[in-house]
Formats: C-alpha cells, sequence, structure tokens
C-alpha cells in the first residue's frame, strides 16, 4: 500500500504541486487581464466619442508601433507565433517584455480605431508571464504545463468563460489533440483568473437565451446547415489573414511603410463606413445582435475585411471578439432564411465561427454555453461539430499544428 502511494506520488505529486502554484498565478494574470481590459474599454469609449479625432492618425500610431517593434521588441514581435513555437519546443525563452509591448500597441490600435481584438492579447499575458514562472520550478516539463496554464488563465482572466478558457488551451496548440497533464494547473488558474477580474468588476458579455426550440429532426437539419456556412466563413477568415499577411509582407517588406500606406487606407474606409462602425472590438455589433440594434447585411463581411487588413498591416490586437461580432452579426442575417429565433442563430454563429477559424472544437461549444446558458449545449455542439468538420482545418494561428490522431 504504501509503496503504491508513493507510486501515485511520485506520478501526479508534481501535477498537484503546480496546480497549487496555479492559483497565485491565476490570480496575477487576471489582475493584469483586468487593467487590460478595463483600460481597452474606456479606451474605446473616447474612440467613440471622437472618431474624427482620433481615426485619421490610424497610420501616424501605427508607425509609432511598428518602430517601437522593430527597434526594441525582439522576438516579441512574434507575438502569437512565439507563444506557439515555445509550446512546440521549437524556442525556449518568451521575454517579459512582450507583455507590455503587446499591451500597449493594442492600446494605441483600438483608441485609433484599428478593427482587432483582444482574447490574443490576453492568452500572451498569461502565457509569458506563466512560462517564465514554470521555467523557475524544479518540477519535469513545469515550463511546457505552465505554458497551457497561462494561456488558460489569460484567456478566462478576460472573458470569465474558464471552462472554454481551459479547453481553449489544451486544443488550440495542436488541433485535434487535448493536452491534458496541464488539466489540472489549467483547471485551478483558469478559474482563478476569472474569479479576480470579475472580483475586481471586469466587464463581461453574457445573454440568456430564452428562445424555445424544440430540438427535432427538422431543427437538426438547420443546424447542420447553418454548421456548414459558419464552419465555411471561419475557415475562409483564416485562409484570408494568412494569404493577406503574406502577399502585403512580400509586396511591402518595410513593416513601417507597410503600416503607414494601409493605416491610411482604412482610415478613409473607417470613417467612410459610418464613422467607425467597424473599428475596434466589434462589441457594438454584437450588442445589436442581441438587444434588437441595427444590423445591416454587409455587416459581418466588413467587419471580416477591415479585421483583416488591420492585422496584415501590423496593427495589435487579437482576432477572437471580431469573430465573435462577424458570427453573431451573420447570424441575425441567416436567422429568416431558416425560421429561427434571431438570438439563437446569432448566438451560434458567436460560438461557432470563433471555433472553426480558430480550428477548434471543444472550447467554442463551451463558450457558447457559459455565455448564453448550458440548456442550449446540444445546439452548440451540433453546430460546432459541423463548423469544425467544415473549416478545412484553417486557423488563425499559422503555427498551430494538426494532430495525426483526427
Amino acid at each position: 500500500m504504501i509503496i503504491r502511494i508513493k507510486s501515485v506520488y511520485k506520478t501526479y505529486g508534481g501535477l498537484f504541486f503546480l496546480g497549487l502554484i496555479g492559483i497565485p498565478v491565476g490570480a496575477i494574470i487576471g489582475l493584469i487581464d483586468t487593467i487590460f481590459g478595463t483600460v481597452l474599454l474606456k479606451v474605446t469609449d473616447i474612440r467613440e466619442t471622437y472618431p474624427m479625432y482620433l481615426i485619421p492618425f490610424l497610420a501616424v500610431v501605427g508607425v509609432v508601433i511598428a518602430y517601437c517593434y522593430f527597434k526594441f521588441g525582439g522576438k516579441s514581435s512574434k507575438g502569437m507565433n512565439l507563444i506557439f513555437e515555445v509550446g512546440h519546443g521549437e524556442e525556449e525563452i518568451i521575454p517579459l517584455r512582450l507583455v507590455p509591448f503587446i499591451i500597449s500597441g493594442t492600446w494605441l490600435t483600438h483608441l485609433f480605431g484599428g478593427s482587432a481584438g483582444r482574447e490574443g492579447v490576453a492568452v500572451q499575458i498569461g502565457a509569458t508571464f506563466s512560462h517564465w514562472v514554470g521555467k523557475r520550478l524544479p518540477i519535469k516539463n513545469a515550463s511546457s504545463i505552465f505554458l497551457v496554464t497561462g494561456m488558460a488563465a489569460g484567456f478566462a482572466g478576460l472573458f470569465e468563460t474558464p471552462i472554454a478558457a481551459i479547453l481553449f488551451a489544451m486544443e488550440v496548440l495542436v488541433a485535434g489533440s487535448l493536452e491534458y497533464q496541464s488539466l489540472f494547473p489549467a483547471f485551478t488558474a483558469s478559474f482563478t483568473a476569472s474569479a479576480v477580474s470579475k472580483a475586481l468588476g471586469l466587464e463581461k458579455f453574457s445573454f440568456a437565451l430564452s428562445s424555445k426550440v424544440v430540438f427535432d429532426l427538422s431543427i437538426f437539419w438547420k443546424l447542420i446547415v447553418l454548421g456548414i456556412i459558419f464552419g465555411m466563413v471561419g475557415g475562409a477568415f483564416a485562409w484570408c489573414l494568412k494569404l493577406s499577411k503574406r502577399k502585403i509582407g512580400n509586396r511591402l517588406k518595410n513593416p513601417m511603410i507597410r503600416i503607414a500606406i494601409i493605416g491610411v487606407c482604412l482610415s478613409v474606409l473607417f470613417l467612410l463606413f459610418y464613422k467607425g462602425r467597424y473599428s475596434g472590438l466589434g462589441t457594438n455589433l454584437i450588442q445589436n445582435s442581441f438587444y434588437g440594434g441595427e444590423i445591416y447585411s454587409f455587416d459581418w463581411l466588413l467587419k471580416f475585411i477591415l479585421t483583416i487588413l488591420t492585422l496584415s498591416a501590423g496593427f495589435q490586437g487579437g482576432e477572437v471578439t471580431p469573430l465573435f461580432s462577424i458570427g453573431a452579426s451573420l447570424g441575425v442575417l441567416l436567422a429568416g432564411f431558416f425560421n429561427l429565433p434571431i438570438e439563437l442563430v446569432a448566438a451560434l454563429g458567436y460560438a461557432s465561427v470563433f471555433g472553426s477559424a480558430t480550428n477548434t472544437f471543444f472550447a467554442p461549444v463551451f463558450i457558447g454555453a457559459e455565455v448564453f446558458g448550458y440548456s442550449y449545449l446540444p445546439y452548440f455542439f451540433v453546430v460546432c461539430a459541423i463548423s469544425y468538420i467544415f473549416n478545412m482545418d484553417k486557423s488563425i494561428y499559422s503555427l498551430q499544428k494538426i494532430s495525426t490522431k483526427q
């Protein structure tokens, strides 16, 4: 019996210890996420109040961002790609300077009207700090386990969806595979980060669906078709983003010239299209989708295009919240064609376009459940499963690997 206990401790004792360490790590990441997220919302309010005074200077601030990264950024300029390289064992160090660079760059991008997200930033914040901690722990594989742990905590601290965050971090590095050894530390860190950001008052989006739709065969077929559409849109976003970055990068090799030229074009487009309606996170489109605001038939497409151009130019921020807005506004458009409640189809688009663009399955299912209610989990499961199949294995994360076990 004693031998068996020793064997269990030898096998799982380190993971249990890492799980305990995950609590303070999650708390710190939750605090940083709260500061980042709160300032970002304030920045958004300022831009929406004075769009004509800020959006014209997007190119200027873009040059500042590009110059700072070029001059002082070092490897941190790789951003999310560096996180994936470390996760795959191709790099060993994530410089701590990545955190202030990505945070300040994202704030400036949003203040002056770029169309970008925040999730990728939060994941990088969490991964950088947690991996730094893991490198200093005398436990085998602690740094790789804590990389996933930090990714989960960063996601959870910003969106306050800890279960989706855990699953996202575990499945995103290698599509079709889960990093099971990180489960317990990711669990403690994610729930702690989420609790801290909630306690500190970080705004969370949630919407309780009230649509009464019987899950029968006719509904099932509609969900399948919706899954195909959302999957193709998410896959197309990932494909277009990769293509755009490559084509623009080849034509405009100097990062400062690239961001200046495209920044000027973006300023004109953002002001031309309803004075900044498509700037920022896209939370305005999400709010309109669920609370009866005006959604145009082309909202999802313009947000799609302008987000790709913003990120291809070299502006900072994530992709996920714009993907939420693309999916939700597209869902509003599709609801009438399928004779389904608008808020239900918007919610399905919100989750599944995110999943198909990131090439993840479990995370979008549970982000749908955590944001809109667990009673709709079967609907999210069907649509996200189909969208995962039909995204053509495309991902916004260019260094994501595909499991051979799929």
